[in-house]
Protein backbone atom coordinates (compact mmCIF):
# COMPACT_ATOMS: atom_id res chain seq x y z
CA UNK A 1 0.00 0.00 0.00
CA UNK A 2 1.23 3.14 -0.96
CA UNK A 3 2.14 5.28 2.77
CA UNK A 4 1.23 8.97 2.74
CA UNK A 5 3.74 11.64 3.41
CA UNK A 6 2.53 14.45 5.59
CA UNK A 7 4.17 17.40 3.77
CA UNK A 8 1.94 19.88 4.81
CA UNK A 9 1.95 22.45 7.98
CA UNK A 10 4.82 20.91 9.55
CA UNK A 11 3.32 17.62 10.41
CA UNK A 12 6.66 16.24 12.24
CA UNK A 13 7.92 12.57 14.11
CA UNK A 14 5.16 12.55 16.73
CA UNK A 15 7.39 13.00 19.49
CA UNK A 16 7.46 16.27 19.23
CA UNK A 17 10.70 16.54 17.91
CA UNK A 18 11.77 19.78 16.25
CA UNK A 19 14.06 20.70 13.34
CA UNK A 20 14.89 23.41 11.14
CA UNK A 21 14.39 23.76 7.47
CA UNK A 22 12.76 21.20 4.94
CA UNK A 23 13.76 18.53 6.51
CA UNK A 24 10.15 18.18 8.16
CA UNK A 25 8.44 17.59 4.55
CA UNK A 26 10.10 13.90 3.92
CA UNK A 27 8.95 12.69 7.19
CA UNK A 28 6.71 9.63 7.13
CA UNK A 29 3.37 9.46 10.15
CA UNK A 30 3.36 7.19 13.00
CA UNK A 31 0.81 5.15 11.34
CA UNK A 32 -0.38 4.10 7.40
CA UNK A 33 -3.32 5.74 5.68
CA UNK A 34 -4.12 5.19 2.29
CA UNK A 35 -3.58 8.11 -0.06
CA UNK A 36 -6.58 9.08 -2.11
CA UNK A 37 -5.11 6.91 -4.87
CA UNK A 38 -6.15 3.78 -3.05
CA UNK A 39 -9.07 5.19 -2.09
CA UNK A 40 -11.57 2.95 -4.31
CA UNK A 41 -14.41 1.95 -2.72
CA UNK A 42 -16.10 2.70 0.95
CA UNK A 43 -14.29 0.21 2.69
CA UNK A 44 -11.18 1.94 2.40
CA UNK A 45 -13.07 5.20 3.43
CA UNK A 46 -13.87 3.65 6.98
CA UNK A 47 -10.48 1.99 6.60
CA UNK A 48 -8.63 5.99 6.48
CA UNK A 49 -11.07 6.53 9.55
CA UNK A 50 -10.11 3.95 11.76
CA UNK A 51 -6.28 5.25 11.16
CA UNK A 52 -7.72 8.74 12.12
CA UNK A 53 -9.68 7.02 15.10
CA UNK A 54 -5.68 5.37 16.33
CA UNK A 55 -4.34 8.46 15.77
CA UNK A 56 -6.60 10.68 17.65
CA UNK A 57 -5.60 7.87 20.66
CA UNK A 58 -2.50 8.76 20.89
CA UNK A 59 -1.22 10.16 24.14
CA UNK A 60 0.24 13.40 22.05
CA UNK A 61 -3.54 13.66 21.29
CA UNK A 62 -6.68 12.86 22.71
CA UNK A 63 -5.39 10.12 25.19
CA UNK A 64 -3.03 12.29 26.98
CA UNK A 65 -1.79 15.87 26.22
CA UNK A 66 -4.91 17.60 24.40
CA UNK A 67 -6.54 17.29 27.18
CA UNK A 68 -4.60 17.73 30.56
CA UNK A 69 -3.83 21.34 28.46
CA UNK A 70 -6.80 23.21 29.82
CA UNK A 71 -6.74 21.66 33.31
CA UNK A 72 -2.92 22.30 33.77
CA UNK A 73 -3.27 25.57 32.39
CA UNK A 74 -6.36 26.41 34.99
CA UNK A 75 -7.25 26.71 39.05
CA UNK A 76 -8.15 23.57 39.92
CA UNK A 77 -5.64 21.28 38.77
CA UNK A 78 -1.66 21.43 38.85
CA UNK A 79 1.52 19.32 38.31
CA UNK A 80 2.49 17.73 41.69
CA UNK A 81 5.79 18.63 41.33
CA UNK A 82 8.11 20.69 38.69
CA UNK A 83 9.29 17.28 37.20
CA UNK A 84 6.20 16.07 36.21
CA UNK A 85 5.11 15.86 32.60
CA UNK A 86 2.13 18.54 32.54
CA UNK A 87 4.67 20.40 34.87
CA UNK A 88 5.75 23.08 31.43
CA UNK A 89 1.68 23.34 31.28
CA UNK A 90 1.02 24.10 34.29
CA UNK A 91 4.35 26.96 34.92
CA UNK A 92 3.83 28.05 31.21
CA UNK A 93 7.34 27.32 31.01
CA UNK A 94 7.77 27.54 27.48
CA UNK A 95 9.56 30.24 24.78
CA UNK A 96 9.03 30.66 20.89
CA UNK A 97 11.84 27.72 20.97
CA UNK A 98 10.84 25.65 23.16
CA UNK A 99 6.73 25.39 22.84
CA UNK A 100 5.15 22.28 22.81
CA UNK A 101 5.18 21.27 18.98
CA UNK A 102 3.07 18.22 18.71
CA UNK A 103 -0.34 19.80 19.44
CA UNK A 104 -0.31 21.08 15.79
CA UNK A 105 1.70 18.10 14.33
CA UNK A 106 -0.72 15.88 15.58
CA UNK A 107 -3.85 17.89 14.75
CA UNK A 108 -3.08 18.83 11.41
CA UNK A 109 -1.80 15.07 11.04
CA UNK A 110 -5.45 13.98 11.60
CA UNK A 111 -6.72 16.78 8.95
CA UNK A 112 -4.36 16.28 6.41
CA UNK A 113 -6.51 12.32 6.68
CA UNK A 114 -10.05 13.91 6.49
CA UNK A 115 -8.99 15.83 3.86
CA UNK A 116 -8.12 13.13 1.66
CA UNK A 117 -11.43 11.24 2.53
CA UNK A 118 -13.36 14.63 1.91
CA UNK A 119 -11.92 14.90 -1.02
CA UNK A 120 -12.53 11.44 -2.36
CA UNK A 121 -15.85 10.48 -1.09
CA UNK A 122 -18.04 12.13 -3.42
CA UNK A 123 -16.05 10.07 -6.46
CA UNK A 124 -16.41 6.28 -4.98
CA UNK A 125 -20.12 4.74 -6.52
CA UNK A 126 -22.24 3.13 -4.11
CA UNK A 127 -25.44 1.32 -4.01
CA UNK A 128 -28.83 2.95 -2.39
CA UNK A 129 -28.80 0.67 0.60
CA UNK A 130 -25.64 2.08 1.20
CA UNK A 131 -26.48 6.09 1.34
CA UNK A 132 -26.58 6.03 5.33
CA UNK A 133 -23.24 4.40 5.14
CA UNK A 134 -21.53 6.76 3.07
CA UNK A 135 -23.38 9.62 4.85
CA UNK A 136 -22.26 8.97 8.22
CA UNK A 137 -18.42 8.14 7.08
CA UNK A 138 -18.32 11.97 5.60
CA UNK A 139 -20.28 12.89 8.73
CA UNK A 140 -17.14 11.62 10.26
CA UNK A 141 -14.90 12.91 8.94
CA UNK A 142 -16.15 16.32 8.53
CA UNK A 143 -17.02 16.47 12.87
CA UNK A 144 -13.61 15.01 13.14
CA UNK A 145 -11.62 17.50 10.87
CA UNK A 146 -13.85 20.21 12.70
CA UNK A 147 -13.36 19.50 16.13
CA UNK A 148 -9.34 19.47 15.38
CA UNK A 149 -9.34 23.06 13.71
CA UNK A 150 -11.51 23.73 16.94
CA UNK A 151 -8.57 22.77 19.15
CA UNK A 152 -5.85 24.09 17.00
CA UNK A 153 -7.89 27.21 16.99
CA UNK A 154 -8.06 27.85 20.93
CA UNK A 155 -4.63 26.36 21.64
CA UNK A 156 -2.93 28.64 18.93
CA UNK A 157 -5.03 31.85 18.96
CA UNK A 158 -7.03 34.10 21.17
CA UNK A 159 -10.47 34.24 22.36
CA UNK A 160 -13.13 34.63 19.87
CA UNK A 161 -14.56 36.73 22.82
CA UNK A 162 -11.78 39.27 23.25
CA UNK A 163 -12.07 40.58 19.52
CA UNK A 164 -14.65 38.72 17.74
CA UNK A 165 -12.58 36.63 16.14
CA UNK A 166 -9.96 39.56 14.54
CA UNK A 167 -6.78 38.31 15.78
CA UNK A 168 -4.88 35.30 14.36
CA UNK A 169 -5.74 31.52 14.38
CA UNK A 170 -4.45 28.97 12.16
CA UNK A 171 -3.69 27.83 8.59
CA UNK A 172 -7.18 26.03 6.86
CA UNK A 173 -5.88 23.38 4.30
CA UNK A 174 -9.04 21.53 2.77
CA UNK A 175 -6.69 20.17 0.18
CA UNK A 176 -3.61 18.02 0.21
CA UNK A 177 -0.78 20.46 -0.48
CA UNK A 178 3.29 20.09 -0.70
CA UNK A 179 6.01 21.69 -0.22
CA UNK A 180 5.84 24.40 -2.03
CA UNK A 181 2.82 25.73 -0.37
CA UNK A 182 3.04 28.36 2.63
CA UNK A 183 -0.01 29.15 4.07
CA UNK A 184 -0.70 32.61 6.27
CA UNK A 185 -2.50 32.02 9.04
CA UNK A 186 -6.40 32.85 8.94
CA UNK A 187 -8.02 34.85 12.00
CA UNK A 188 -9.39 33.26 14.59
CA UNK A 189 -13.03 34.09 13.08
CA UNK A 190 -12.32 32.64 9.68
CA UNK A 191 -11.09 29.22 11.73
CA UNK A 192 -14.01 29.28 13.66
CA UNK A 193 -16.64 29.56 10.56
CA UNK A 194 -14.58 26.81 9.46
CA UNK A 195 -15.54 24.23 12.29
CA UNK A 196 -19.22 25.59 12.34
CA UNK A 197 -19.48 24.61 8.71
CA UNK A 198 -18.17 21.35 8.95
CA UNK A 199 -20.06 20.79 12.16
CA UNK A 200 -23.24 21.71 10.30
CA UNK A 201 -22.56 19.85 7.38
CA UNK A 202 -21.66 16.71 9.08
CA UNK A 203 -24.80 16.44 12.09
CA UNK A 204 -27.64 15.58 9.27
CA UNK A 205 -25.10 13.07 8.02
CA UNK A 206 -23.92 11.83 10.98
CA UNK A 207 -26.01 8.08 12.42
CA UNK A 208 -27.99 9.02 15.21
CA UNK A 209 -27.57 5.83 17.20
CA UNK A 210 -24.53 4.30 19.60
CA UNK A 211 -21.35 3.84 17.35
CA UNK A 212 -18.69 2.39 19.54
CA UNK A 213 -16.13 4.80 20.01
CA UNK A 214 -16.92 6.76 16.38
CA UNK A 215 -18.35 9.83 16.73
CA UNK A 216 -22.54 10.65 15.82
CA UNK A 217 -24.75 13.29 15.75
CA UNK A 218 -25.52 13.72 19.14
CA UNK A 219 -21.65 14.43 20.00
CA UNK A 220 -21.27 16.63 17.03
CA UNK A 221 -23.94 18.59 17.97
CA UNK A 222 -22.65 19.23 21.83
CA UNK A 223 -19.57 19.80 20.09
CA UNK A 224 -21.70 22.62 17.74
CA UNK A 225 -23.04 23.71 20.89
CA UNK A 226 -19.48 24.25 22.86
CA UNK A 227 -17.97 26.49 19.81
CA UNK A 228 -21.49 28.59 19.66
CA UNK A 229 -20.65 29.52 23.22
CA UNK A 230 -17.11 30.13 22.50
CA UNK A 231 -18.38 32.52 20.06
CA UNK A 232 -20.74 34.19 21.91
CA UNK A 233 -23.77 33.20 19.83
CA UNK A 234 -25.63 31.61 22.60
CA UNK A 235 -28.92 31.39 21.11
CA UNK A 236 -27.61 28.97 18.54
CA UNK A 237 -25.57 27.39 21.35
CA UNK A 238 -28.92 26.85 22.93
CA UNK A 239 -30.34 25.19 20.65
CA UNK A 240 -27.90 22.81 19.00
CA UNK A 241 -27.73 21.63 23.17
CA UNK A 242 -31.28 21.01 23.03
CA UNK A 243 -31.14 19.26 19.89
CA UNK A 244 -28.84 16.97 20.88
CA UNK A 245 -30.48 16.32 24.58
CA UNK A 246 -33.62 15.54 22.88
CA UNK A 247 -31.88 13.28 20.12
CA UNK A 248 -29.66 11.62 22.06
CA UNK A 249 -32.06 11.06 25.13
CA UNK A 250 -34.36 9.20 21.95
CA UNK A 251 -31.63 6.96 21.14
CA UNK A 252 -31.23 5.52 24.61
CA UNK A 253 -28.56 7.83 26.00
CA UNK A 254 -29.17 9.38 29.48
CA UNK A 255 -27.18 10.97 32.49
CA UNK A 256 -26.23 8.55 34.78
CA UNK A 257 -27.60 8.36 38.58
CA UNK A 258 -26.21 9.39 41.95
CA UNK A 259 -26.07 5.71 42.23
CA UNK A 260 -23.76 5.01 39.36
CA UNK A 261 -21.74 8.14 38.89
CA UNK A 262 -18.84 6.98 41.08
CA UNK A 263 -18.24 3.66 39.04
CA UNK A 264 -19.92 4.76 35.58
CA UNK A 265 -16.62 5.59 34.16
CA UNK A 266 -15.54 2.00 33.73
CA UNK A 267 -18.22 0.77 32.30
CA UNK A 268 -18.04 -1.08 28.55
CA UNK A 269 -20.74 1.38 26.89
CA UNK A 270 -23.02 -0.31 24.70
CA UNK A 271 -25.66 0.10 22.20
CA UNK A 272 -28.18 -1.56 25.28
CA UNK A 273 -26.61 0.71 27.63
CA UNK A 274 -25.13 3.38 26.12
CA UNK A 275 -25.04 5.58 29.31
CA UNK A 276 -23.73 9.66 28.78
CA UNK A 277 -20.57 9.80 27.02
CA UNK A 278 -21.81 10.47 23.59
CA UNK A 279 -18.16 9.83 22.35
CA UNK A 280 -15.28 8.47 23.74
CA UNK A 281 -11.21 7.00 22.80
CA UNK A 282 -11.65 3.63 23.03
CA UNK A 283 -8.63 2.28 24.56
CA UNK A 284 -7.98 -1.56 25.21
CA UNK A 285 -4.60 -3.66 26.54
CA UNK A 286 -3.81 -4.59 23.27
CA UNK A 287 -4.08 -1.13 21.25
CA UNK A 288 -3.53 1.83 24.53
CA UNK A 289 -1.13 4.83 24.62
CA UNK A 290 0.25 2.91 27.62
CA UNK A 291 1.62 4.62 30.36
CA UNK A 292 2.02 8.24 28.88
CA UNK A 293 -1.93 8.08 28.60
CA UNK A 294 -4.61 10.30 31.01
CA UNK A 295 -5.53 6.87 33.41
CA UNK A 296 -1.58 6.61 34.10
CA UNK A 297 -0.91 10.02 34.94
CA UNK A 298 -3.79 11.48 36.85
CA UNK A 299 -3.53 7.90 38.71
CA UNK A 300 -1.76 7.51 42.47
CA UNK A 301 -0.70 4.28 41.37
CA UNK A 302 0.62 5.40 37.77
CA UNK A 303 2.72 8.53 37.42
CA UNK A 304 0.82 10.32 39.69
CA UNK A 305 1.12 13.59 37.36
CA UNK A 306 -1.72 15.84 37.97
CA UNK A 307 -3.74 16.21 40.67
CA UNK A 308 -6.28 18.65 42.13
CA UNK A 309 -5.84 22.26 43.74
CA UNK A 310 -6.26 22.74 47.73
CA UNK A 311 -8.75 25.63 46.67
CA UNK A 312 -10.91 23.22 44.63
CA UNK A 313 -11.03 20.83 47.01
CA UNK A 314 -12.52 23.02 49.32
CA UNK A 315 -14.72 24.00 46.30
CA UNK A 316 -16.21 20.56 46.54
CA UNK A 317 -16.29 20.04 50.09
CA UNK A 318 -19.25 22.79 50.28
CA UNK A 319 -21.49 20.01 49.83
CA UNK A 320 -20.03 16.96 51.54
CA UNK A 321 -22.90 14.72 50.41
CA UNK A 322 -21.53 15.79 46.61
CA UNK A 323 -21.15 12.16 44.86
CA UNK A 324 -18.09 13.91 42.66
CA UNK A 325 -16.43 13.99 46.12
CA UNK A 326 -16.41 10.34 45.54
CA UNK A 327 -14.12 10.57 42.38
CA UNK A 328 -11.25 11.77 44.69
CA UNK A 329 -9.11 9.48 45.43
CA UNK A 330 -6.29 9.96 47.91
CA UNK A 331 -2.61 8.47 48.38
CA UNK A 332 -0.33 8.11 51.41
CA UNK A 333 1.34 11.67 50.76
CA UNK A 334 -1.71 13.22 50.63
CA UNK A 335 -2.29 14.35 47.24
CA UNK A 336 -5.86 14.00 45.86
CA UNK A 337 -6.45 12.45 41.73
CA UNK A 338 -9.46 12.34 39.84
CA UNK A 339 -10.61 8.61 39.13
CA UNK A 340 -12.43 9.48 36.20
CA UNK A 341 -10.46 7.78 33.71
CA UNK A 342 -11.74 3.93 35.43
CA UNK A 343 -10.47 0.64 33.50
CA UNK A 344 -13.17 -1.01 31.82
CA UNK A 345 -12.80 -4.90 33.27
CA UNK A 346 -9.93 -6.91 33.09
CA UNK A 347 -8.07 -3.49 31.42
CA UNK A 348 -5.13 -1.69 33.49
CA UNK A 349 -5.38 1.91 34.32
CA UNK A 350 -3.13 2.79 31.46
CA UNK A 351 -5.65 1.47 29.09
CA UNK A 352 -8.95 3.87 30.18
CA UNK A 353 -11.06 5.07 27.84
CA UNK A 354 -10.99 8.91 27.13
CA UNK A 355 -14.68 10.41 27.36
CA UNK A 356 -14.41 13.12 25.16
CA UNK A 357 -18.27 14.54 24.83
CA UNK A 358 -20.72 13.80 27.39
CA UNK A 359 -24.44 14.18 28.32
CA UNK A 360 -23.50 16.32 31.09
CA UNK A 361 -21.68 18.92 28.83
CA UNK A 362 -24.70 18.93 26.91
CA UNK A 363 -26.62 20.00 29.52
CA UNK A 364 -23.95 22.90 30.99
CA UNK A 365 -23.91 24.14 27.55
CA UNK A 366 -27.56 24.63 27.48
CA UNK A 367 -27.46 26.20 31.07
CA UNK A 368 -25.07 28.61 30.35
CA UNK A 369 -26.65 29.61 26.76
CA UNK A 370 -29.79 29.66 28.54
CA UNK A 371 -28.43 32.41 31.39
CA UNK A 372 -26.63 34.52 28.48
CA UNK A 373 -29.95 34.68 26.63
CA UNK A 374 -31.90 35.59 29.94
CA UNK A 375 -34.22 32.44 29.79
CA UNK A 376 -34.15 31.41 33.49
CA UNK A 377 -36.80 29.00 33.18
CA UNK A 378 -34.35 26.75 30.64
CA UNK A 379 -31.42 27.65 33.03
CA UNK A 380 -32.85 25.96 35.59
CA UNK A 381 -34.31 23.05 33.75
CA UNK A 382 -30.85 22.64 32.45
CA UNK A 383 -28.89 23.05 35.36
CA UNK A 384 -31.08 21.32 37.66
CA UNK A 385 -30.48 17.50 36.46
CA UNK A 386 -27.08 18.12 37.10
CA UNK A 387 -27.51 19.61 40.65
CA UNK A 388 -29.60 16.86 41.58
CA UNK A 389 -27.13 14.14 40.43
CA UNK A 390 -24.96 15.41 42.36
CA UNK A 391 -27.05 15.51 45.63
CA UNK A 392 -30.72 14.82 45.37
CA UNK A 393 -31.60 17.14 48.15
CA UNK A 394 -29.93 19.92 46.18
CA UNK A 395 -32.23 21.65 43.67
CA UNK A 396 -31.93 25.20 41.44
CA UNK A 397 -35.47 25.43 41.47
CA UNK A 398 -37.02 28.58 42.11
CA UNK A 399 -33.47 30.45 41.55
CA UNK A 400 -32.20 33.34 39.73
CA UNK A 401 -29.50 31.07 38.10
CA UNK A 402 -26.45 33.34 36.98
CA UNK A 403 -23.59 32.42 34.71
CA UNK A 404 -21.20 32.09 38.12
CA UNK A 405 -23.54 29.77 39.43
CA UNK A 406 -23.36 27.40 35.51
CA UNK A 407 -19.48 28.03 35.31
CA UNK A 408 -18.90 27.10 39.38
CA UNK A 409 -21.28 23.68 38.28
CA UNK A 410 -19.27 23.05 35.01
CA UNK A 411 -16.10 23.22 36.70
CA UNK A 412 -17.44 20.59 39.43
CA UNK A 413 -18.54 18.41 36.81
CA UNK A 414 -15.87 18.49 33.56
CA UNK A 415 -13.04 18.61 36.26
CA UNK A 416 -10.04 16.64 34.52
CA UNK A 417 -11.71 16.88 31.11
CA UNK A 418 -9.47 19.69 29.52
CA UNK A 419 -11.84 22.79 29.85
CA UNK A 420 -11.38 25.01 32.89
CA UNK A 421 -8.63 27.68 31.44
CA UNK A 422 -10.88 28.15 28.21
CA UNK A 423 -13.89 28.39 30.09
CA UNK A 424 -12.77 30.75 32.41
CA UNK A 425 -10.21 32.59 29.55
CA UNK A 426 -13.90 32.58 26.91
CA UNK A 427 -15.86 34.36 29.21
CA UNK A 428 -13.46 37.58 30.06
CA UNK A 429 -12.36 36.41 33.30
CA UNK A 430 -9.59 35.71 35.54
CA UNK A 431 -8.23 32.32 36.44
CA UNK A 432 -6.73 33.10 40.25
CA UNK A 433 -4.48 30.35 41.44
CA UNK A 434 -4.94 30.44 45.50
CA UNK A 435 -2.83 29.10 48.17
CA UNK A 436 -4.57 27.29 50.44
CA UNK A 437 -3.89 24.80 52.86
CA UNK A 438 -5.90 21.63 54.66
CA UNK A 439 -5.64 18.70 56.95
CA UNK A 440 -6.38 15.61 54.64
CA UNK A 441 -3.95 17.34 51.91
CA UNK A 442 -0.55 18.19 51.29
CA UNK A 443 0.50 21.75 51.45
CA UNK A 444 0.15 22.20 47.94
CA UNK A 445 1.36 25.58 47.03
CA UNK A 446 1.88 26.77 43.69
CA UNK A 447 5.46 26.12 42.45
CA UNK A 448 4.46 29.15 39.55
CA UNK A 449 4.94 32.76 39.23
CA UNK A 450 1.68 32.86 37.49
CA UNK A 451 -0.94 33.17 39.88
CA UNK A 452 -3.17 35.49 38.11
CA UNK A 453 -4.29 36.18 34.25
CA UNK A 454 -6.91 36.78 31.68
CA UNK A 455 -7.06 37.10 28.34
CA UNK A 456 -4.66 39.63 27.82
CA UNK A 457 -2.00 37.25 29.05
CA UNK A 458 0.11 36.07 26.17
CA UNK A 459 1.20 33.02 27.00
CA UNK A 460 -2.13 31.46 27.23
CA UNK A 461 -1.97 30.46 23.58
CA UNK A 462 1.16 28.65 22.76
CA UNK A 463 3.83 29.69 20.20
CA UNK A 464 3.74 29.05 16.38
CA UNK A 465 6.44 25.95 16.96
CA UNK A 466 9.81 26.71 15.40
CA UNK A 467 9.68 24.30 12.49
CA UNK A 468 6.95 25.60 11.07
CA UNK A 469 8.59 29.10 11.48
CA UNK A 470 11.60 27.89 9.91
CA UNK A 471 10.13 26.32 7.00
CA UNK A 472 7.27 28.96 6.09
CA UNK A 473 8.03 32.87 5.36
CA UNK A 474 4.56 33.44 5.80
CA UNK A 475 4.04 32.32 9.09
CA UNK A 476 3.68 34.93 11.33
CA UNK A 477 4.45 34.26 15.14
CA UNK A 478 1.76 35.06 17.88
CA UNK A 479 2.16 38.11 19.99
CA UNK A 480 4.98 38.11 23.15
CA UNK A 481 6.87 35.41 21.59
CA UNK A 482 9.13 37.80 19.40
CA UNK A 483 9.89 37.63 15.67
Amino acid sequence: MKILKYITLGVVLIGGMTSCGNDWLNLEPSTSIPTDTSIKVLSDIEFTLNGIYSEMQSSDAYSGRLIYYGDATGDDMQAVSSTKRCANYYRFNWTKDSGPSTHWSVLYSIITSCNIILNKIDEIPYEEDETDYRNDLKGQALAIRGLAYFDLTRIFGYPYTKDNGASLGVPIILTETDRFNKPARATVAECYDRVVDDLTNACPLLGEEFNKGKINRWAAMTLLSRVYLYMNKNELALDAAEDAIKGAESNGYALWTNEEYPTAWSNDASATHPGEVLFEIVNETTDSPGKESMGYLSSKDGYDDICITVSFYHLLQQDPDDVRLKLLIFDKTKYAYVYKYQPQEGENIEDANIPLIRLSETYLNAAEAAVKTNDNDKAVAYLNPIVRRANPDNSVEGETITLDRVLTERRKELVDEGHRMFDVIRNGMTVHRVDETDSNLASTEHNTQYMDYDWDFYKIVLPIPKHEMDANPNMEQNPGYGD
